[in-house]
């Protein structure tokens, strides 16, 4: 399984308390970077999961879509990035069960 993640608006880099948060589950981000979601990537895609980025995100037919209305954590406090990144990765486990 392979597994990519692409913003429709990313940022100049990875925000520094998701990257805390990650970091503290021993995931190093370090030289990461935000990627652009391009038509490339959807097309090479068996799932695609949105985050709430609405018509921004390309449509193909043939692909499945999940649109996970998850917290952006922009604005959010550590505590709160903490819980957003429990969140997705609860999804990521039931989602890897059912395949």
């Amino acid at each position: 399984m392979e597994v990519r993640s692409a913003g429709s608006l990313p940022g100049s880099e990875v925000h520094p308390l998701v990257a805390e948060a990650l970091r503290e589950r021993g995931i190093d981000l370090t030289g990461a970077y935000p990627k652009p979601l391009t038509d490339d990537v959807v097309r090479a895609a068996d799932y695609v999961i949105t985050m709430g980025c609405g018509d921004a995100c390309p449509v193909y037919p043939g692909k499945r879509y999940l649109d996970w209305q998850i917290t952006d954590p922009a604005e959010e406090t550590l505590d709160r990035v903490r819980q957003i990144v429990d969140e997705i990765d609860a999804r990521v486990r039931a989602l890897q069960a059912q395949l």
